[in-house]
């Protein structure tokens, strides 16, 4: 049974108990052979554009919650177009091609295929700039919003459950990895 939460981004699978995880006061469904192959073969196809679908994926971050740039250091007093920023170039391709790589062991490993340490450096970071819940549930929609664009004629219903539960088994681990975590 699906969730209608008024945002397209934020639909949760809702499902019975047995093997299934808790997330946030709803169970999901653990990450399926279905939703690897899903994630597999789309990162396959976006993983040469990498540089550009990350700066794309902050630009619409930026799109969606424009006051966001001042969490962003190298942003905040910056007159340079977002496009042009050489700093936000690497910084969208790193955080891209990581959220993407990760996605695609989650199911080998079964878990976030980052270190603790860099998961707990990111979380705090997250934090002490003040990010917030909402702020993740807007990177969800432009993350899939981005890979939506990026292989339209592989996008389905599917492949959107795939990369959202993903993405949300990130922020979930990351969240958990932050010692006194806020965020």
């Amino acid at each position: 049974m699906s969730m209608n939460t008024n945002n397209p981004a934020l639909d949760v699978t809702l499902i019975s108990s047995n093997g299934m995880r808790q997330t946030e006061g709803l169970e999901v469904k653990a990450f399926t052979e279905e939703q690897e192959a899903l994630v597999v073969k789309s990162w396959n196809f976006m993983k040469k554009d990498a540089a550009q679908l990350g700066l794309n994926f902050f630009l619409k971050i930026f799109e969606i919650a424009p006051t966001a740039k001042k969490m962003f250091s190298f942003l905040k007093d910056s007159d340079v177009p977002l496009e042009q920023n050489t700093k936000l170039k690497p910084h969208a391709r790193t955080v891209f091609v990581m959220t993407c790589e990760t996605a695609v062991h989650l199911r080998k490993t079964g878990k976030v295929g980052v270190k603790e340490s860099t998961l707990s450096k990111m979380g705090a970071t997250h934090s002490r700039v003040g990010v917030v819940d909402e702020h993740f549930e807007v990177t969800r929609f432009a993350l899939l919003e981005t890979i939506k664009e990026a292989i339209p004629d592989m996008w389905s219903p599917e492949m959107k459950n795939a990369w959202g539960e993903a993405y949300d088994q990130l922020v979930k681990t990351m969240k958990e990895s932050t010692p006194t975590s806020t965020v």
